[in-house]
């Protein structure tokens, strides 16, 4: 890549696709964050085949995912299908949470009590995670990255639902603190990213498993009290 005149690597395209992993078996329902041990279930798989299927006829020349097992087994469909290693990016991984392992959902009560208060102080940065800002900069740097290796082509890269919908925010110059209600990013979705030639300049979005998708958790769905599975 190095070696590409100036004006051609100018010119050239590249898609680099942010996928979110498929369905996680999680029974209790619990915010899993980058807990270990958290794998697709059935629903999963199917999703993770079905975006497989969608991007089989795609020039697609890398995968790679976060290094969490619901990523990877997303991807690996995908890398399959295309005959490809399936390459790991720490910079992909979820966004750190103090609630991991823990229930958080609508209607559990979790925002009137008092330990969790101190969390909530700040939904600017957030004060209960790892800072937006910092999740720009690794899913930056791992854009740019797929970018490299699939230069001319297309990328795929799964990760996790808050950092895809935080970078892509930025890039399209939202504010970055939101309700998370308000996240484009269903399951097995994707959030396609066109390059030309070092720089974004334009961004797409697709859900080729839609149908496969409860619909409370399709996005824009309104949070169904108790329920299980929401993910991230």
């Amino acid at each position: 890549m190095s070696g590409t005149p100036r004006p051609a690597r100018e010119k050239t395209v590249t898609v680099v696709h942010l996928m979110r992993h498929g369905e996680v078996e999680n029974p209790t329902g619990v915010l899993y964050g980058r807990l270990a041990g958290y794998h697709l279930s059935d629903l999963g798989r199917r999703m993770a085949d079905r975006v497989a299927e969608h991007l089989a006829e795609r020039d697609v020349t890398a995968v790679v995912a976060s290094p969490l097992e619901r990523a990877q087994e997303t991807a690996q469909p995908i890398a399959k299908t295309h005959g490809l290693d399936l390459g790991t990016d720490l910079r992909l991984i979820e966004a750190g949470n103090v609630f991991q392992g823990k229930t958080f959902g609508v209607g559990d009560g979790a925002l009137r009590r008092p330990a969790n208060w101190k969390h909530l102080r700040n939904p600017f940065r957030p004060s209960w995670g790892e800072p937006y800002m910092e999740q720009v900069v690794r899913m930056k740097g791992a854009l740019d990255a797929a970018k490299d290796a699939a230069f001319g082509h297309e990328a795929v890269c799964v990760s996790h639902q808050l950092p895809i919908w935080i970078v892509r925010s930025f890039v399209e110059r939202r504010r970055l603190w939101h309700d998370p209600r308000s996240r484009e990013c269903t399951l097995a979705s994707l959030t396609s990213f066109t390059y030309l030639g070092d720089d974004i300049v334009s961004v797409g979005y697709s859900e080729p498993a839609r149908d496969l998708v409860p619909p409370h958790l399709l996005a824009g769905a309104k949070p169904v009290k108790g329920a299980k599975g929401f993910g991230a």
